[in-house]
């Protein structure tokens, strides 16, 4: 619906350009009379049309003031790492997070985390038609928590297979967290011998519906992405490992990437001392560790590592939830 025009501000006089009085009320006639009586008014120059401004150090505190203006205007002006369509995602940045040095892993150990990962209580793994364990993650494009949670599960789950077709997406501007930088699965795809990768973003950056889950994730979602077994019902992001595990919530708090582009993010990544690294890193051990207990911990060169094996012995020593 077009919007109306401004009216007109209140005690603004109709016809010719009467001055306004400072309440910015019409003037009356007794009032002219005695502005025609103070005689000619004196116009006041802006300062930079004073004509001390053309002295020699006038002329160097203007410059000094533009200069000023200049880097406020540009510092204010800077522009934000933001993403709203999907955009292909540079080498540099894909290699950062699907292919870091193995070295990396061992550096970081646990990073700090704790995984927040809830061992459920049931008997039988979930697999795909395949037979293979099946990971189901179920986000949103807008969400700021999921754009955290996408780092170390991409991290993760690039150590059994390989995506393609991933995308940069930043979530939403109007949420808490805006604008974490991150990525979207969808059009992308996932390959693995050793496990399957379900991803469904439920939901666009503008809040609209945007994929639809399978009957079988909606199952899952159903029964886990409520207390006991996560913080909230039916909140995201969800994350279903085999029917093993459970992100019972998001693994760091996504302010830990604010105001960081993927570059920037990708750059911290090859520091084992960054708290990103630590965050992202530590967190995708974790989720090693629990793919691995689904997988009969293949490959050997992933779960037979020493930071693998020493936290997978810790989650599998948790008690279950809901079992």
């Amino acid at each position: 619906m077009p919007q109306r025009p401004p009216s007109r501000p209140s005690g603004r006089p109709r016809g010719g350009p009467v001055p306004p009085s400072p309440t910015g009320r019409p003037v009356t006639k007794k009032q002219r009379r005695r502005l025609a009586q103070q005689g000619p008014v004196k116009v006041l120059r802006p300062w930079w049309q004073q004509p001390w401004v053309l002295t020699g150090g006038g002329a160097a505190v203007v410059v000094a003031v533009v200069i000023i203006a200049v880097l406020v205007f540009t510092s204010s002006s800077a522009p934000a790492y933001t993403v709203s369509t999907p955009t292909a995602v540079p080498s540099s940045v894909l290699s950062a997070v699907t292919a870091p040095p193995v070295s990396l892993f061992g550096s970081v150990g646990e990073g700090g985390s704790s995984g927040y990962l809830n061992r459920l209580g049931s008997t039988a793994t979930v697999k795909n038609s395949a037979g293979l364990p099946e990971v189901v993650y179920v986000g949103a494009e807008y969400c700021p928590y999921c754009a955290a949670e996408r780092w170390p599960l991409i991290m993760a789950l690039s150590r059994f297979g390989t995506f393609t077709g991933l995308k940069e997406m930043s979530s939403s501007n109007t949420d808490v967290f805006p604008d974490t930088s991150s990525f979207t699965f969808v059009d992308s795809a996932y390959t693995s011998q050793y496990i399957s990768f379900s991803a469904t973003e439920a939901v666009d950056r503008d809040g609209n519906a945007l994929q639809t889950p399978t009957s079988a994730v909606q199952d899952l979602f159903n029964t886990y992405d409520y207390s006991p077994y996560s913080s909230g019902a039916g909140g995201y992001p969800f994350l279903d490992i085999a029917g093993e595990f459970v992100l019972a919530q998001t693994s760091f708090s996504p302010q830990i990437l604010q105001g960081l582009s993927w570059s920037q993010i990708a750059a911290d990544l090859s520091d084992p001392s960054s708290s990103v690294t630590a965050a992202i890193v530590g967190t995708a051990n974790y989720l090693t560790a629990a793919i691995c207990n689904a997988d009969g911990d293949q490959p050997s060169s992933v779960c037979g590592s020493s930071v693998v094996q020493s936290i997978s012995t810790n989650i599998m020593a948790e008690s279950t939830v809901g079992g």
